[in-house]
């Protein structure tokens, strides 16, 4: 029977090309599985086969738990005290096995011995499928679809099946069965029952691999999408940088008559492709990126990561696009916040944003409006900067004498002072389970304490818009601390 054994496992690892190991594994499994039938009880059954002979052994086990956690299983468990007495050196976590007598082959349910090694052998084999695709690096699949699944997509390349979801369609996708199709490979689930692979047509990462498809110069190097954004089907940008100065980035990418462009967008949809020149300075970065709208001036807010960008009225529509189509993806290209306004719009904000600071120095320096407005012509925007931006600069002003100059230093110095111990004060207020949240910072913590925000719940009635607002963080770490803050709700 042992040689019998062998021979079965051979002829199904050669028959299934899978490893011996998974059919001999499978085999375990099965016998395990029959030996549990014989019991009354629920208990822990484990079956050896020897690989060199064919001949198996059989053991019940218990798992060792803690004298503390008492038992929760009895048929599986033993406790750590019981276990010593057998075996000295046995630990918590660890089996202690008694052998028992084993079954034949014959004994087992042919059926159920069948069911199991098929499908340890299945799973073997889409293992191996999905590790040979993943060894070729590739990173857009081309395939048939083979079925509809409740509006998804089943696609089929060689032996392997991936899945391409209805909402990772291009809106102007019409494919049916039998259709060739090429799409990203957006995410691999290996424990997912069906398809382990999902595929995407409509993520800015497909529409950058079909431009390295059509443009040799990004493969050797001499040009460079640094990041693209997409409204899929409709409209998307790309940034190229060109590494050699004697190739124009932008015209190697459309190409000899739109050659180039003109096969990315057949291939998803007919989308408009925007191809903007890539700058290490944000704010002409910015500038490239909301072409063709003429920008007037920009002012950059490093601490909330945003731009108020000025465009005459006639450039307007131009640079918000339809449904604020332009503006929207040319945030999502450079990373920025982008708040697009009139000279007039902008001239408003600039007062407001006078106004209040007038009132901070007045109220916190202690000085009339004269000597407010002297600080703000000179370019102070914050108390911090009156007091401790070089002392020599403050003398050059001539509205103000030495001992005016360090009277505001000192002011400027205590305001701050009285304004920390205020926050910590604050700080303390806030309830433990928001300071010990996940993702929280003392800066973040100190935020949300001068606009009372002091519990967790306080924070998760937040949207991300009004979070952004005080923090100045990012839309998706704002989004992923509010969510955060909200998982108890739903515990």
């Amino acid at each position: 029977m042992s040689r019998e054994v062998l021979m079965l496992v051979d002829a199904l690892a050669r028959e299934k090309n899978v490893n011996k190991e998974v059919v001999f594994v499978a085999l375990e499994a099965a016998l395990a599985s029959a030996t549990k039938k014989l019991y009354n009880e629920e208990v822990e059954i484990r079956v050896a086969i020897n690989r060199a002979s064919g001949s198996h052994e059989t053991f019940r086990r218990w798992l060792v738990v803690p004298d503390e956690a008492g038992l929760q299983e009895p048929d599986k468990q033993i406790l750590l005290f019981e276990a010593l007495e057998q075996i000295p050196e046995i630990e918590v976590d660890d089996y202690l096995e008694e052998p028992i007598e084993s079954i034949g082959f014959g004994r087992i349910g042919a059926q159920a011995a069948k069911q199991v090694i098929l499908q340890r052998i299945r799973d073997a084999e889409r293992e191996q499928i999905l590790n040979d695709f993943l060894e070729r690096g590739e990173v857009i699949m081309t395939g048939t679809v083979k079925r509809l699944d409740k509006g998804n997509l089943i696609v089929e390349s060689g032996r392997l099946e991936a899945l391409l979801r209805r909402d990772q369609l291009i809106p102007r996708d019409n494919l049916r069965v039998g259709d060739r199709v090429r799409a990203w490979l957006l995410k691999i689930d290996r424990v997912a029952r069906g398809p382990q692979i999902e595929l995407s047509r409509t993520a800015p990462e497909f529409l950058v691999k079909l431009f390295e498809i059509e443009v040799p110069e990004i493969e050797q190097g001499l040009l460079e999408i640094k990041s693209a954004a997409r409204d899929p089907g409709i409209r998307a940008k790309i940034a190229v940088v060109a590494y050699d100065k004697r190739i124009d980035p932008i015209g190697t990418c459309v190409g000899i008559r739109g050659s180039r462009v003109q096969a990315v967008r057949n291939e998803i949809g007919g989308e408009n492709i925007d191809i903007v020149l890539w700058s290490e300075d944000p704010a002409q970065f910015v500038i490239n990126a909301l072409a063709p709208a003429v920008v007037q001036s920009i002012m950059v807010d490093e601490e909330k990561h945003a731009m108020d960008v000025v465009v005459d009225e006639t450039e307007l529509a131009s640079a918000i696009g339809r449904s604020g189509q332009n503006v929207r993806l040319a945030s999502e290209l450079t990373g920025w916040q982008i708040n697009i306004m009139t000279p007039d719009e902008s001239a408003e904000k600039q007062e407001q944003e006078r106004s209040a600071l007038r009132d901070l120095f007045i109220a916190r320096l202690d000085v009339d409006e004269e000597v407010a407005n002297i600080l703000l012509d000179e370019g102070f925007t914050s108390l911090e900067e009156v007091a401790y931006v070089p002392l020599n600069e403050m003398l050059e002003i001539e509205e103000l004498d030495e001992a005016t100059v360090h009277e505001l230093r000192n002011r400027g110095r205590n305001a701050l002072l009285t304004m920390a111990i205020a926050n910590e004060e604050q700080v303390e207020n806030i309830a433990l389970d928001l300071k010990t949240l996940e993702g929280m910072s003392p800066d973040l913590l100190s935020k949300l304490a001068e606009h009372q925000i002091q519990t967790r719940d306080e924070l998760a009635e937040l949207d991300a818009s009004e979070l952004i607002e005080i923090a100045a963080m990012d839309e998706e770490v704002a989004k992923a601390l509010i969510m955060k803050a909200r998982e108890h709700w739903f515990q």
